[in-house]
């Protein structure tokens, strides 16, 4: 049903359906349909009703690493040291062991290809220093992006915690984080279209979470998510004919 709901998103576009007609048939309670360029809402469903996002948390992880590589902050090429913290992170996870060494190209391939939770805390902490001084400019990042509705507790959208119960964002906020994500740093690409890769020398198999990035044509990314209670969520990206839209489901 994800896959469908996506589809059927992604086709609206193509249908000739404006956001003031009915549009697709959705299943899951909120969905929305964005053009990349000029922002444009084509379609949309509950899309201001915060939810949890699981894992689509972390576009705003890749936008605040992304805008520290553009800016000269980072490079590809630094290397991070894994922390306790970071190796303690359960869920999806690249078994990043503490004081294990990996750059940050890698770390982006591990969170944009696996949802590696290690991997973004790792990311999280080389910038700020922690994961509580990170997630404090995620939330500043959200204000200044328009996300009114969007609060944050951690860099992974994991809901292990009590207080991630007020880890919510909507449809519509994480279109705008997508939105900024690949319409200012396209170099995300490079790794959100990867199907399959790998890590330390080809030990550690990877093998892409959105399965939209091998079966659908002009899939660009962008972030899956999924835990029990956020159910199924995904911000998938495609382009066709110079035209990138951005396709959000929560709670599918």
């Amino acid at each position: 049903p994800m896959k469908r709901t996506v589809f059927s998103l992604l086709a609206a576009f193509a249908l000739c359906v404006s956001a003031a007609a009915a549009g697709p048939a959705v299943s899951c309670p909120s969905a929305l349909l964005m053009e990349k360029q000029t922002g444009t809402v084509l379609f949309a469903q509950d899309e201001h009703t915060p939810r949890e996002p699981a894992s689509v948390t972390k576009i705003m992880t890749l936008l605040l690493v992304m805008e520290a590589i553009d800016s000269g902050a980072l490079s590809y090429d630094d290397v991070v040291t894994g922390s306790a913290h970071a190796a303690g992170m359960g869920g999806s996870q690249i078994w990043l062991k503490e004081n294990e060494q990996m750059t940050v190209r890698d770390l982006l391939k591990a969170v944009c290809i696996v949802s590696g939770n290690d991997a973004a805390v790792a990311l999280a902490e080389h910038l700020t220093g922690s994961e509580d001084a990170f997630v404090e400019r995620m939330n500043a990042r959200a204000q200044e992006l328009g996300m009114n509705d969007t609060h944050f507790v951690n860099c992974t959208g994991l809901d292990d915690e009590p207080e991630a119960a007020e880890h919510l964002t909507t449809a519509y906020d994480i279109a705008l984080m997508s939105r900024e994500l690949i319409l200012h740093h396209p170099d995300i690409r490079q790794f959100t279209t990867v199907w399959m890769d790998s890590l330390r020398g080809g030990e550690s198999m990877l093998v892409n979470t959105n399965k939209l990035i091998r079966f659908y044509d002009g899939a660009t990314g962008l972030k899956t998510g999924s835990t029990g209670s956020a159910g199924y969520c995904l911000s998938a990206t495609a382009e066709k004919n110079g035209m990138e839209l951005i396709a959000v489901v929560l709670k599918s």
